[in-house]
């Protein structure tokens, strides 16, 4: 168990928590939420004891053992890959290393010899001669070669060494596990390899991620921090979400009596419990939903901007887009080749690739940014277009101007104050937020400045690379809930599972062999084994 008593943090003038007191408990998943700077990182650099709080404690059950997902990916650079996973079990792995010393002394005394059985027999208790294999079987499941696993760390690229070190933290089982982001960098399949191993594993999880079908998947409860305040609530972060949301809205309708209130919230309960028995985490969560107290429902103080697609001018036509044996190639290496298709009218297509420079390279193509490529595109006479790049440095580089004069700059009709400030005002702009300047912007920022420009544009044609990109999960719902509501045609690339199950109508994937074009949901593309030996062909093709 953890027990947080009396937690606070401080930066000068800044509070970032006050007076928290919580407990997580064995054989549950938590999920660490909250606005981007609401501190969960820093939270969980509290607990691991990477930095002290301000004021009060955090106890944990003696001899429960905690790992921690590294965010340094330059820490183990001189150790080989097993070993580094090795190093995830530090007691372990100590008590290895003396041993390998003793044995290797020339010297070698009755008191060595002792002490090196003493050591042995802690080695057999922490299963250490199952260590080497364990660690392998961990590097296989997480997509690490076996080719790759005697390499040094700094010769891998930046998603493999990802990937070992959450295979260190996984190594060993331990008793607590905090996971910063887990899934970065992940493909589906490893994250869905995760996801089955977390929702199976009897420790104290507590996971920070953007990823909202993961934490679905994996969370048991949810830790929200807002206003200075953390509270635990059961359920996984869609429970979360729909339950708050409902809450909200019940405080808003005072006429609604108090027993109408109650049974439209245990039939919300009763609804998330049946659904829950078809999850991952069943048992456990189905149990925790049935016993919830209706008193834990709370609204959210969350703010929600308003992404809204509204399409104010000319409706999109029969003929939207067609591509003729399209390719592209950079630096030697096919990114995609012979991509043939036509977008119909209302398609919403999820374009995949295993390497994602093609897809930017795709999109760049499309928006007329790369003149360097073969075959050819066409796009029809009604099409409206808006994009945003997976880089949108070029539209904030070498500019000083505030968020209205910055966002007036791309209305090709109204110029009022009034009516930009509308447009910034829905991603939660206000006040004197709008005279910011746009070249100091943070990520996030910058990308919530993109979304209004593109609900400017009234386009009826939407391209979107990675938008989830530095937003938060609020940002990243209200997204999900515009790209589902606009009636016009979208096509985008995204790591967020929920995002592209719920809004694709039509899934691409392109590959240096060619195109694998199907009619069908996210989960039942990545589910299909027809998919799978297409995806082979065209691979061994190239």
């Amino acid at each position: 168990m953890i027990t947080v008593s009396n937690l606070s943090l401080r930066y000068g003038k800044r509070t970032l928590f006050e007076d928290v007191n919580l407990k997580f408990s064995q054989g549950n998943c938590y999920g660490v939420i909250g606005a981007n700077g609401a501190g969960k990182s820093t939270f969980m650099k509290i607990l691991s004891g990477e930095i002290d709080p301000s004021s009060g404690t955090v106890s944990f059950t003696p001899g429960e053992r905690m790992a921690v997902l590294s965010q340094d990916h330059y820490a183990y650079d001189e150790f080989t890959v097993l070993e580094t996973v090795m190093m995830g079990h530090k007691e372990m792995y100590a008590i290895m290393k003396e041993k390998d010393a003793i044995y290797l002394k020339e010297d070698f005394s009755d008191a060595d010899g002792e002490r090196a059985g003493d050591l042995e027999n802690l080695f057999a208790e922490m299963d250490g001669w199952n260590a080497e294999s364990n660690a392998a079987t961990l590097l296989s499941n997480l997509g690490i070669k076996e080719e790759f696993h005697y390499s040094l760390i700094k010769n891998l690229d930046n998603t493999q060494k990802v990937r070992v070190l959450l295979a260190q933290a996984l190594f060993g089982k331990p008793d607590i596990l905090l996971l910063d982001e887990p899934t970065n960098d992940l493909d589906i399949h490893t994250i869905t390899w995760l996801e089955d191993f977390l929702a199976t594993y009897e420790a104290i999880v507590l996971v920070v991620s953007h990823d909202r079908h993961f934490l679905d998947t994996v969370c048991t409860h949810v830790v929200d921090i807002d206003f200075a305040k953390m509270s635990i609530y059961t359920g996984n972060y869609t429970f979360w979400y729909e339950s708050s949301q409902l809450a909200l809205k019940q405080r808003s309708d005072q006429n609604k009596k108090t027993e109408e209130r109650v049974k439209e919230l245990q039939e919300f309960i009763r609804r998330f419990s049946a659904n829950a028995s078809k999850s991952k985490q069943a048992t456990s969560r189905k149990k925790a939903l049935d016993k919830i107290n209706l008193d834990e429902i709370q609204p959210s103080n969350r703010k929600y901007p308003g992404i809204i697609f509204n399409n104010q001018g000319r409706e999109i036509g029969d003929q939207v887009l067609q591509t003729e044996k399209l390719g592209k190639s950079l630096n030697g290496e096919v990114l995609f080749a012979n991509i043939d298709f036509m977008a119909n009218k209302g398609d919403k297509i999820a374009v995949l690739s295993q390497n994602s420079l093609a897809t930017s390279a795709f999109y760049d193509i499309l928006t007329g940014r790369d003149k360097d490529y073969k075959g050819s595109f066409k796009w029809g006479v009604t099409v409206n277009l808006a994009d945003i790049p997976i880089d949108n440095s070029s539209y904030f580089k070498g500019k000083d101007d505030n968020l209205i004069d910055w966002l007036r700059e791309y209305s090709a009709g109204e110029k009022d104050d009034q009516f930009i400030r509308g447009f910034l005002g829905r991603m939660l702009f206000s006040g004197e937020e709008v005279l910011k300047k746009s070249n100091v912007l943070s990520g996030g920022e910058k990308m919530r400045c993109m979304f209004s420009r593109m609900m400017l544009q009234s386009a009826n044609m939407l391209i979107l690379d990675e938008p989830t990109n530095h937003l938060d999960l609020e940002s990243i719902t209200a997204l999900n809930n515009g790209m589902k509501d606009f009636r016009g045609n979208i096509i985008f690339t995204s790591r967020d599972h929920e995002l592209i199950q719920t809004v694709a109508t039509r899934i691409i994937e392109l590959t240096p062999g060619g195109i694998i074009d199907k009619l069908m949901t996210y989960d039942e593309y990545i589910n299909s084994d027809v998919v799978q030996k297409q995806r082979e062909e065209f691979y061994a093709m190239a």
